[in-house]
């Protein structure tokens, strides 16, 4: 018989899937790295679970513990499916800028749940990582994961991301091009590829409102690049150390009304039913294409679903009110 003993064990080898219609106009083949045959259905179960185990083996997180986190909402998912197999407890910290439908499935988790705003300073004590680090220290027997600075985070996908990509394009891949969050995926994939191959061009996809482009490209931590922005998962008003800005070959910056429109041009075009960075994604390699020739093979990673999104990006209301239709 073939089965997996717990929900976890299913957790990574994903399919590479082709983009047809998009991508028409580009010279190159393009694949899509579905992230949302994990069982969170997203890119953060890999990691969510790395970052337990280690935790567990130093000694961080101890038996019956209360794992605490700030998330958008997919980090929380992975952690929540790990924490019911593992039998911890959860407190999730997210902004009023998530949608509904992240909420409500951590809750459905078993989760308890904390809003803060959004439009506040990251060292605000009401900014959610202010109030999910202090929950931490508050909260008796409670582990504070802090993605963005654990660096659990990107080994999980040097150690699994990265060489199924690897695999799967039979060591072909020229590009790997990936909405930036906490950088874990960039960093950890860019790492492992580069060390397969150090042709291999590694591009970040940004959001206006966020400040990775231009520290990348000028080493300035630029304030006034700060503001708030739609687009959920991707971009950061603070440096994590995940984002390892040496592995990193160029950032592009799409903006929240190509990010929403063209994740309904996956659903309705490709029968890719995705989340809000996915257009980003898309978008980023279309804005790219000058740097691909006719042979190149670009992977470009679809982080999460678009049942996080049924309220917002697939809402017509909603897209008229932002000004996206």
């Amino acid at each position: 018989m073939e089965y997996a003993e717990n929900i976890l064990e299913t957790i990574g080898n994903t399919p590479l899937v082709k983009i047809n219609k998009i991508t028409e106009e580009l010279p190159c083949l393009v694949l899509a790295k579905y992230e949302t045959f994990n069982p969170g259905n997203s890119v953060k179960d890999r990691m969510a679970v790395k970052m337990i185990e280690d935790a567990e083996a130093d000694g961080r997180l101890k038996p019956g513990g209360t794992i605490v986190e700030g998330t958008s909402g997919n980090t929380g998912m992975g952690l929540a499916l790990a924490a019911i197999v593992k039998g911890y407890k959860c407190i999730f910290v997210t902004t009023d800028k998530q949608s509904k439908e992240k909420v409500d499935v951590l809750k459905a988790l078993g989760a308890e749940v904390e809003v803060c705003p959004t439009a506040v300073e990251p060292d605000d004590p009401r900014s959610y990582y202010s109030v999910a680090k202090r929950l931490g220290e508050e909260i008796e027997n409670a582990w504070y994961v802090n993605q963005y600075d654990n660096l659990s985070n990107q080994t999980a996908h040097y150690e699994s991301t990265g060489p199924e990509i690897w695999k799967q394009t039979d060591g072909k891949v020229t590009h790997f091009i990936v909405g930036v969050g906490t950088g874990g995926t960039i960093s950890g994939v860019g790492k492992f590829l580069k060390e397969q191959n150090p042709d291999v061009k590694v591009w970040g996809v940004d959001t206006f409102g966020s400040v990775f482009k231009k520290y990348h490209e000028t080493g300035i931590f630029d304030k006034n690049e700060i503001y708030p922005y739609v687009t959920e998962g991707i971009g950061e008003d603070i440096l994590p150390a995940n984002v390892d800005f040496s592995i990193i070959d160029g950032f592009t910056k799409v903006t929240d009304k190509d990010a929403a429109v063209y994740t309904r041009r996956l659903a309705r075009e490709e029968g890719m039913f995705l989340g809000n960075s996915a257009g980003a994604a898309i978008k980023g390699v279309l804005q790219l294409k000058e740097h691909f020739k006719k042979d190149d093979i670009v992977v470009v990673l679809f982080h999460d679903h678009g049942t996080r999104y049924v309220g917002k990006i697939f809402n017509d209301d909603w897209m008229r009110q932002q000004g996206f239709m």
